[in-house]
């Protein structure tokens, strides 16, 4: 089975004098309507008479054409196609009722439009373009499964849903009262969720992590039988990000749940079974049978799938058994503090510290306690009330916020601010393993927010600098992706000697990427301190004595997994002190 797509935001055909139809052998023996221009300016490809020859995937200076060879037996199982050589999604997850299901996969190959065809936002059309959507043949086509049962009660009315969107932030728009009123005075739920105190504010003026509680806590109060959540923990530290769990947790009583996540420890708290997505982005995506979560996620890791035989990743992801060796003799970069910076109601103090030549710090620690306040006094963004940070080095920042305010490409963003990143050196340590060089055409408000995160990751590694400071580079990121961009961002600080301090709240992000830790303490919002940063070892038992979880390491994949509260591992590392890193 042989599938052709065109990424329409990515094609320019006014651009590159339509390449592809120009060198398609096909079109030049005759055969016009192999490739030919559509209604929308854009190139169309049929996929019975492409020969897959491949010249037109190379030609394409936009990296807009996919043809991909598929097995045959999924002709039949395709549940929904956007356009003619548009996305296309293989199979779906089954919800079961008293279970979390989970769906895991990489940005763009199905994961939300799953999701709408469960809660019935989305009515499959299998494919055929030819015919409008209907409940009945989608009914027809699982006839005799669980799905076909479920679609049926879905179209039927039968079933209720409940759907947390992808992107919160569209809710203020769509809303203007108070949050109180939005959530319709559930006092327990809004205690539940440490909304209370924003009860009588407006959802534009609250935080993104905020935001993303109050459309957890909507969704959630609504009666429904199936409540789907995505990517629930975006904007959450790792504190809210485990009580959100844990209250998702209590609907799976007696209700089914289906969740899509990134972060892998949160999925392996969450989730009984896992259903794994893989493909290629923007062209397809194959829904797997459900795995056990363990199994599920060891399976991502390693990027092969052993029932399938199918390999959907070059290289597998590895974790360290042991935390970090300290290093020695390493030469002093900066020093800082002790530093005090004072708001109408916030206080941070940050004891004085040193960094090291070749040394990544990672900064933990609940939303609002002041971690991107330390980052920007030492980006020279803001000034300390008291204290001195070295300015002596020279500093590349990647702020918490990201804005494309300009509609130049990659590559002119590149070339003008960081010419290095097109050298033979960045594109192999940096350009390359970040996924970049299919956006390098693209202008920079077309990106989304993963793209954007991925440029903003590279840019800052890109400058002239002694220090990076990033701040958040895992959000919008996929799971594949974040640990690419750890991966990168050591080898980066490792290769060239220089030093890093990287705020971010997935542990296993963290984990790949930081030599030392820098725990911040205190209450959100009001008063935060942050000690030196400590080893690995020190650094994870305090902050995770702090949130009174403890983590365990995989046997097969060396991967820190979260224990059940009060299980036996739990109490027996608590007693010892151990809180992350066992022996």
């Amino acid at each position: 089975m042989k599938i052709a797509v065109i990424i329409k935001e990515r094609c320019h055909p006014d651009k590159c004098q339509e390449v592809c139809i120009r060198f398609c052998p096909r079109v030049r023996a005759g055969v016009v309507d192999t490739i030919k221009m559509g209604d929308d300016g854009k190139p169309l490809v049929s996929e019975e008479l492409c020969i897959a020859c491949g010249i037109c995937v190379n030609k394409c200076p936009f990296d807009a054409i996919k043809i991909i060879g598929l097995p045959e037996e999924l002709e039949i199982a395709a549940i929904h196609r956007y356009s003619e050589n548009g996305f296309r999604l293989f199979n779906l997850p089954q919800p079961r009722k008293g279970e979390i299901i989970g769906i895991l996969g990489q940005n763009g190959v199905g994961k939300t439009t799953a999701l709408n065809i469960l809660g019935g936002q989305l009515i499959p059309n299998l494919g055929q373009l030819d015919k409008a959507p209907d409940w009945s043949r989608a009914i027809e086509h699982f006839e005799g499964t669980e799905m076909g049962a479920y679609l049926k009660s879905l179209a039927d009315g039968e079933l209720k849903c409940s759907l947390k969107p992808q992107y919160v932030d569209t809710l203020p728009e769509a809303y203007e009262g108070k949050i109180g009123d939005f959530l319709e005075g559930e006092y327990e739920l809004m205690k539940e969720m440490d909304l209370l105190e924003l009860k009588e504010k407006k959802l534009d003026e609250i935080s993104g992590g905020e935001l993303q509680r109050v459309a957890i806590a909507k969704a959630m109060m609504k009666d429904a039988d199936v409540y789907l959540f995505d990517e629930p923990s975006s904007y959450l530290d790792i504190y809210q990000r485990l009580k959100v769990a844990g209250a998702i947790r209590k609907l799976a009583e007696d209700k089914s749940v289906v969740v899509v996540e990134h972060d892998l420890a949160v999925l392996d708290y969450l989730a009984d079974e896992v259903h794994l997505i893989y493909g290629s982005e923007g062209a397809y995506g194959i829904v797997t049978q459900p795995y056990h979560v363990r199994n599920a996620i060891n399976i991502y890791l390693k990027g092969f799938l052993p029932k399938e035989n199918i390999r959907f990743r070059d290289k597998e992801i590895t974790f360290e058994k042991h935390p970090p060796r300290e290093a020695v003799e390493r030469k002093a970069l900066i020093s800082f503090g002790p530093l005090m910076k004072k708001y109408e109601q916030f206080h941070l103090e940050v004891e004085g510290g040193e960094l090291y030549s070749g040394e990544v710090v990672g900064v933990v620690g609940p939303n609002a306690i002041g971690k991107t306040t330390f980052i920007m006094m030492l980006a020279g963004v803001i000034e300390p009330d008291s204290g001195e940070v070295d300015r002596r080095v020279k500093v590349s920042y990647k702020p918490q916020y990201l804005r494309a305010e300009s509609d130049a490409t990659v590559y002119e963003l590149f070339s003008k601010v960081a010419r290095d990143l097109l050298s033979p050196y960045y594109s192999a340590m940096v350009v390359e393993p970040l996924g970049l060089k299919p956006l390098f055409n693209r202008g920079l408000n077309a990106l989304s927010g993963g793209e954007l995160q991925r440029v903003a990751i590279a840019l800052c590694l890109g400058r002239e600098a002694d220090l990076y400071l990033i701040d958040e580079p895992s959000a919008y990121m996929d799971s594949s992706q974040r640990m690419e961009a750890a991966k990168v961002i050591k080898r980066v600080v490792e290769s060239s000697g220089k030093s890093a301090y990287v705020v971010d709240h997935d542990i296993y992000f963290i984990d790949m990427l930081a030599d030392k830790l820098m725990v911040f303490e205190g209450i959100p919002a009001k008063f935060g301190k942050a000690s030196n940063p400590t080893s690995m070892r020190d650094g994870m038992n305090l902050f995770f004595s702090q949130l009174g979880i403890t983590f365990r390491r995989d046997e097969e994949t060396n991967r820190p997994r979260v224990n059940k509260p009060e299980s036996r591992l739990d109490r027996e590392q608590k007693s010892r002190g151990e809180y992350y890193y066992v022996e």
